[in-house]
C-alpha cells in the first residue's frame, strides 16, 4: 500500500519501513434512571454525570501507559441525554485504544474495561462495553522494503528516500502484513492535515503515476527470475 501524506522527515518524498499502531474500538453505554432535572433530581441517575467519572478514571491511569508502546485512548461522547430538563438516562460513547503491540493493547483495554465498569458501584448505574477489533500493528518485511527503496531511489534519488519511523495512527495493512510480507510506505505531495477538510494533492503526477511506476517496478523485481 503506497500513502499520499507522510510524518514530517525533512526533505523526502518517499520513506517506508515504519511500524505503526493496531486498534481496538469500543462502544460503551451507561443506563441511568430518568426524572425531572429540575424538580426531582432525586429520583433520577445520571448517566452523563457515570461516563465523565469514567472518562476520568481513564486519564487518572494515564501516567501507567508506557511510552515505548505509543499508547493513545481517546473518546467522544455519541448521545449525552435527550433533554436538559430530563436527568440523563442513555448515554453512549465510542472510544479507541491504539498501542504498538498486541500485549500493550489488552493491558490498556482491561485498564479502560475497569474504569468504566467502577461507576456501577459508584452511581448505582447500568454499563455495557462492546469490544470490536479493529486492526492489528503494522509489521513491514524488510525484505520487500529494500527491493521496493531501491525503485524509489531510480526516481527520486537516494537523498529524498528515507525511514519512516513509527507512526502511532492505524491501518488495516497491518492485518495484512501479519498474514504475508507487506509493506505501508509513504509519499509526499500533499497539503493540509491528515484526514483534515484543508487536505489535498500537490502534485498529481508523482501522487498517481511515479507511485505507480515504483509499485510495478518492485512486482516486475519479486517475479523475475523465478
Amino acid at each position: 500500500m503506497f500513502h499520499v501524506q507522510i510524518p514530517k522527515v525533512g526533505g523526502k518524498i518517499v520513506i517506508s519501513g515504519g511500524t505503526m499502531n493496531g486498534v481496538l474500538a469500543k462502544y460503551v453505554q451507561y443506563k441511568g434512571l430518568a426524572s425531572h432535572a429540575g424538580s426531582a433530581p432525586h429520583l433520577g441517575i445520571s448517566a452523563l454525570n457515570a461516563a465523565m467519572l469514567g472518562l476520568q478514571a481513564i486519564h487518572a491511569q494515564r501516567e501507567t501507559f508506557r511510552e515505548e508502546d505509543r499508547i493513545r485512548v481517546y473518546s467522544i461522547i455519541t448521545k449525552g441525554g435527550t433533554v436538559v430538563n430530563t436527568v440523563p438516562d442513555d448515554v453512549r460513547l465510542e472510544l479507541f485504544v491504539r498501542a504498538k503491540n498486541f500485549e500493550a493493547i489488552i493491558n490498556v483495554s482491561k485498564k479502560v474495561d475497569r474504569a468504566f465498569k467502577a461507576e456501577d458501584d459508584a452511581t448505582g448505574i447500568e454499563v455495557k462495553i462492546e469490544n470490536v477489533p479493529g486492526y492489528m500493528p503494522l509489521n513491514p518485511n524488510e525484505v520487500l522494503d529494500k527491493v521496493f527503496l531501491e525503485n524509489a531511489k531510480k526516481i527520486f534519488g537516494e537523498e529524498k528516500i528515507g525511514k519512516c519511523p513509527h507512526i502511532t495512527g492505524s491501518t488495516d495493512m497491518g492485518d495484512v502484513s501479519q498474514i504475508i510480507p507487506a509493506i505501508h510506505p509513504w509519499i509526499h505531495v500533499v497539503k493540509g492535515k491528515l484526514h483534515g477538510a484543508d487536505f489535498g494533492i500537490t502534485d498529481p503526477y508523482i501522487a498517481y503515476i511515479q507511485s505507480a511506476k515504483i509499485i510495478s517496478w518492485t512486482l516486475i523485481d519479486l517475479l523475475a527470475n523465478g
